[in-house]
């Protein structure tokens, strides 16, 4: 795939994040590594399966459009979401064959309940709105 491919490819849509993974969980260090493991791993197959590590990315950021969709109605901080989340972002980039830092997230906390949660990721070679 072309850059120009880049914009075009499929989203990614992962499991909700382990509670263990949530910055203000309090838990020990072994059960938060085999967390962590696992949400890199599982990021990085669903990359892989959507064919995103042979797209040719475009140099510079990479925006990331992240769409939270909780598993029910409680009040969730944006921020400790994508906190969360970046195990499945190491996952995704290392799968990618990119540099993280090139990641500029734009997380999204939806309205919409999914049974069990859902994130949706999309990357862009630019500002611009991902395509729905």
């Amino acid at each position: 795939m072309s850059a120009s491919d880049a914009d075009t490819v499929r989203p990614l849509l992962l499991p909700w994040p382990d509670r263990k993974l949530h910055p203000n969980a309090r838990v020990h260090w072994a059960p938060k590594a085999k967390a962590t493991a696992a949400a890199r791993a599982a990021a990085g197959w669903e990359t892989m399966a959507a064919g995103w590590n042979y797209v040719d990315w475009p140099d510079g950021d990479l925006f990331v459009w992240i769409t939270f969709y909780p598993p029910d109605r409680r009040r969730r901080d944006t921020d400790g979401l994508l906190s969360s989340m970046k195990a499945a972002l190491d996952g995704i980039a290392q799968t990618m064959g990119v540099d993280d830092r090139r990641f500029v997230p734009r997380p999204y906390l939806s309205d919409e309940v999914r049974p069990g949660g859902q994130v949706r990721v999309q990357v862009t070679g630019g500002p611009h709105e991902a395509k729905a």
